[in-house]
Order: structure tokens, then C-alpha cells, then sequence
């Protein structure tokens, strides 16, 4: 049985439809990412799951528990960690975990345990005695991290984990989230970074409120073709119709581009360069990358 298991969620702020019908689950040992630019829906789900808006149609279990009915039981299965920083920047890494600690009455030995290991598998013990402020935001998260797998939540949820972050220190993240999963926790996160989703193990992509895909980031791909092929034009009512009246193709058209999927892209291009000559001011071979799937499913740039 999933980890967590959300049926036909539904929410609404005033008028505004934020979600419309979402169903997710997630395994134990497991990777979700949320994809979707702001405004998709992504924050009101996660709030949803931490219990901190109610329910208003649909039902979210989590560990075994309704978060309807037992929301204080729910708490109890789940590790947050925020996209805003929670860490105390006068106090020591030990003593921010210590805090924590002291939230779910974990103490002495057993504290003293959990800790150890923590800072262990997450490079930290070198740095435990020292003041939070004095570290990078790499580091930070990773204290962050610690403190939301301290009571050994089943499932860690994760709000734009790697929000201000630079390249080595979100690798170093994500590492470190990856060796969590490895452990058998379930992990679901949120992300507007289409590199960050193509790292999990699956990926529910959101739009409007709306999960418009869902599957492993190469099964999603994969949808799409061995390549596609994008044109740049100024004359996009035009090319869209020589392509699709005489070359029978399925083009996208979209802010001054024109996409085609195709498993043979070499013969495709040589095919558009005589035909479209000048009305083509460039043409471009790629694989299909998570954006292409959104772009394919909802006719909007991803933002």
C-alpha cells in the first residue's frame, strides 16, 4: 500500500480553482517530483498534505491515516521541510536538531542515536558544532533535512527544496535526498526546476490545477518521439500551413516557433530547408525534454 494516497482533491479560494481533481500517490523508497510553474497548483497540495489548510473535497491518506479525520496522526507520519529557512542562526547544528527533538519528546539516548546517524548520512558531523549562521545555503538545507527526518517520518515533503541554491550545493542536495529514499522513505517535492524532476524516480507534471501528465521522467519523454524538431519563424500562419496541408505534419505552433515530433529528424530537416527555404530563419535537432512534454500538452512556454 502507498505511503500516501490522495483521491480527487479538490480546493478553491474564493472563485479561483487552485486544484481541480488531483489523484497522487507515493511509494516508500520512492521519488516524486510536482512539476508545474507557479500558479499550477503545486503549494496548495502541499499545504493540503501537511494539514495545514483543510480539506474540502477529496481524501488524503497518509500512513494509514486519514488526514481528515486524525490530522494530529497524519503530523505524525510526515517530515516538512518549508521553502522559507526554519533553522535558529544563533544556535549550533546540534542544538537546532535538539529543538526539534524536543517538538516530538525525543531525548537522551535514543536522541542522541537518531542524531548521529543523521549527521552521518548527511556529511554533517564535522560541522555540528557549528552556528548555523556560519554556513553555506547547501549546508543549511542539509540541517534543515536532519530536522525533518528526526522522528523518522514515512513521508518527507519537500517545498522547493533547492530555492536559492547554486549547482554544486543542489547536487550535494540531492544526494543527500537520494540517500534518504534509499533508506525506504517516501519522498514527494516540489519543484519548478525542470532538471530537479528529471532526477526522480516519477513526476506528476501540474497545470491550472490540473495534473496534466504523470510517469518516469524517460517514459514521459519517450511520449514524445526520438527528436524533435524546432523551427524559428516570423511567418508562423504560413509555415504552419505548408507544413500541415502539404507535408501532412502535426506542427505546434508557439510564440514564433514551430514544433515537430519525429523519430527520424536528419530526413525531416533536409525536407523543411527545401521547402521552407527563407521563411525558416533557423531549424534545431533535440530530444524531447520535459518541457517539451508540458509545452505538448498544454500550448503554454513552461514559466
Amino acid at each position: 500500500m502507498p505511503v500516501c494516497i490522495a483521491k480527487e482533491i479538490h480546493h478553491a479560494y474564493g472563485d479561483h480553482v487552485a486544484l481541480g481533481g488531483v489523484d497522487l500517490s507515493v511509494d516508500g523508497g520512492e521519488i516524486v517530483t510536482l512539476l508545474g510553474p507557479n500558479g499550477s497548483g503545486k503549494t496548495t497540495l502541499f499545504r493540503l498534505l501537511c494539514t495545514l489548510l483543510p480539506l474540502q473535497q477529496g481524501s488524503i491518506t497518509i500512513g494509514g491515516f486519514d488526514a481528515k479525520a486524525n490530522p494530529l496522526a497524519v503530523r505524525g507520519q510526515i517530515g516538512i521541510v518549508f521553502q522559507s529557512p526554519s533553522l535558529d542562526k544563533k544556535l549550533t547544528v546540534d542544538e537546532n536538531i535538539a529543538c526539534q527533538a524536543a517538538l516530538y519528546g525525543i531525548r537522551g539516548a535514543d536522541l542522541a542515536k537518531r542524531r548521529d546517524e543523521l549527521l552521518s548520512m548527511l556529511e554533517l558531523t564535522d560541522r555540528r558544532a557549528d552556528f548555523c549562521e556560519s554556513l553555506s545555503g547547501g549546508l543549511k538545507r542539509r540541517v534543515e533535512l536532519a530536522k525533518g527526518m528526526l522522528h523518522r517520518p514515512r513521508l518527507l515533503l519537500l517545498d522547493e527544496p533547492s530555492t536559492g541554491l547554486d549547482p554544486s550545493a543542489r547536487l550535494n542536495l540531492w544526494s543527500a535526498i537520494r540517500k534518504m529514499a534509499d533508506e525506504g522513505m517516501a519522498v514527494l517535492m516540489t519543484t519548478h526546476l525542470l532538471e530537479e524532476a528529471d532526477k526522480a524516480d516519477r513526476v506528476a507534471i501540474l497545470s491550472s490545477g490540473k495534473k496534466i501528465a504523470e510517469g518516469t521522467p524517460h517514459g514521459l519523454r519517450s511520449e514524445m518521439g526520438d527528436g524533435l524538431v524546432t523551427i524559428e519563424t516570423s511567418c508562423e500562419t504560413e509555415v504552419e500551413q505548408i507544413l500541415r496541408n502539404e507535408l501532412g505534419l502535426d506542427a505546434q505552433c508557439l510564440h514564433h516557433q514551430i514544433r515537430l515530433r519525429t523519430d527520424a529528424p536528419g530526413p525531416l530537416v533536409a525536407t523543411l530547408l527545401e521547402r521552407l527555404g527563407d521563411k525558416a530563419e533557423s531549424i534545431s535537432i533535440g530530444r524531447p525534454s520535459l518541457e517539451d512534454v508540458f509545452v505538448a500538452k498544454t500550448g503554454k512556454v513552461f514559466e
